[in-house]
């Protein structure tokens, strides 16, 4: 009787372990292995070479060493007479049999001679056709014909768990396979906002930059381009550019040479839950805007601050960081819907999309006359209205500037910081003086959730605050 429980209670669990075998990917790497290439890259330094440019980060932030470009420095003497040569190594892969292929844009960038060497040890100069540092997108040519080509696959369809592999030349080891899972997708990294990166654990280290990331029916599904990693190697969380939108990339790199991107001139930010009660919303959704570009396309279609951008082009935005994708991927000069949480309802406005220029920055500076004080209100805010020379040279309508803070208001508010408007239940209420603005706060249940839209220095936000402390 016990062998026949214990043969009952095995069955299953030999039917479950004959139908969740590992896959097999020697198939796969036999037929696409070939399309895989070994790129190294020499850069003739003709004056003191800089190290990496990290971000302006402290050491201790979580961010400090986040995703280090994985194509390595190493530089040494060479033949150069006036300097050193650089040598770094990467990898590619072959989309047409022409010689087009695609890598990163980090692994040619600067570099005087670019090497292809393909599995059969042929190797071949090659030619930037175009790079795109914002995605990190390269397009490069080799002079060659009858090559093997990668099949190409479509990352949307990709679902989290789904089984992937990488190939490339980690530290020089050519066609090297590793394999993973899907962790994550859509991914938005620091200063990465263009980008949805499929996040997996396949391993891959300095060298593997530009290889392809496959699916089990052996298409690219993305390139690897980043790691999060503390030490320069692999620890478990590998990020790679989707593939539709690096074909949209080299598409225009090899017609025009350049990427075009819309803008529509707005700053956001995420909508919190707590926002979300503020502006009435269901749920935590969407883009909020916190500034307006004067005369840009956003503002002449009548995009206001405070405003939640629910949808682009029929696109939902989930997200704050769904916007600047659909945005940038939306072809300058195209008039697109645009629909917008106002004041507890939905708006649909008509947005005529703009080019991103380049790169600029504007700085502008504002005076204004010390404040005449009045009592601090139930936030511990001691508030004063602005004076006309002070609304004409920030280009506001009106506002209140925090002379001083009492206690503690429970939320990130600084002496010189000026208050927009107050949002509670959906109700946006400018801060036009300082007898209305105390009104509308004095009428706030203590445990309620309210929302203040702030302005300091440059830079807007949105400021959440649950509840109030009265004195």
């Amino acid at each position: 009787m016990r062998k026949l429980l214990l043969l009952w209670l095995l069955l299953p669990l030999c039917a479950f372990a004959q139908g969740r075998d590992l896959p097999d990917f020697t198939e796969l790497v036999e037929k696409q292995g070939p399309a895989v290439v070994n790129i190294s890259t020499t850069q003739n330094v003709r004056e003191q070479a800089k190290g990496p440019q990290m971000p302006n980060l402290d050491e201790d932030d979580p961010f400090y060493e986040f995703f280090r470009r994985f194509a390595p420095q190493n530089p040494g003497p060479g033949q150069n007479p006036h300097g050193f040569t650089n040598r770094s190594l990467g990898s590619g892969f072959i989309i047409s049999a022409d010689g087009y292929l695609l890598t990163n844009a980090h692994v040619v960038d600067g570099a005087d001679e670019i090497t292809v060497r393909l599995t059969d040890k042929r190797e071949f100069k090659a030619k930037v056709i175009g790079a795109d540092k914002r995605t990190d997108v390269a397009l490069i040519k080799i002079e060659a014909a009858g090559l093997p080509v990668v099949k190409l696959g479509d990352p949307n369809k990709l679902k989290v768990g789904e089984w992937v592999l990488a190939i490339g030349s980690p530290f020089g080891f050519d066609n090297t396979v590793t394999a993973g899972i899907v962790s994550g997708k859509g991914r938005s990294l620091p200063q990465e906002n263009l980008v949805p990166f499929i996040q997996t654990d396949a391993a891959v280290n300095p060298g593997n930059s530009g290889g392809p990331l496959f699916n089990l029916r052996g298409e690219v599904v993305g390139i690897n381009s980043q790691i999060y990693s503390r030490t320069g190697g692999y620890m478990g969380l590998s990020f790679a550019i989707p593939i539709d939108l690096a074909l949209d990339v080299q598409s225009q790199l090899r017609s025009t040479g350049r990427v075009s991107r819309g803008r529509i001139g707005v700053v956001i930010q995420e909508v919190t839950k707590e926002l979300a009660d503020s502006f009435g919303l269901a749920k935590p959704q969407g883009a909020l805007v916190n500034a307006v570009e004067k005369g840009g396309p956003a503002d002449k279609a009548g995009v206001e601050v405070s405003d939640i951008i629910m949808k682009f082009d029929g696109k939902t935005v989930a997200s704050s960081s769904d916007l600047p994708r659909i945005v940038g991927a939306t072809r300058p000069g195209s008039k697109v819907g645009l629909q917008v949480w106002r004041k507890g309802s939905p708006k649909d406005l008509t947005v005529t999309v703009a080019e991103i220029p380049a790169d600029k920055t504007a700085s502008r500076e504002s005076k204004g006359a010390k404040p005449t004080e009045v009592a601090a209100n139930r936030l511990g805010l001691v508030l004063s209205e602005l004076s006309e020379e002070q609304r004409k040279e920030m280009k506001l309508a009106s506002g209140l500037v925090v002379d001083e803070v009492r206690g503690h208001p429970r939320a990130d508010i600084r002496k010189g910081d000026i208050i927009l408007a107050l949002i509670h239940k959906g109700n946006n209420t400018d801060a036009k003086s300082v007898a209305q603005f105390n009104k509308v706060l004095n009428a706030i249940g203590k445990s309620d959730t309210f929302t203040l839209h702030m302005r300091r220095g440059e830079s807007q936000s949105f400021v959440t605050i649950k509840g109030v402390n009265d004195k």
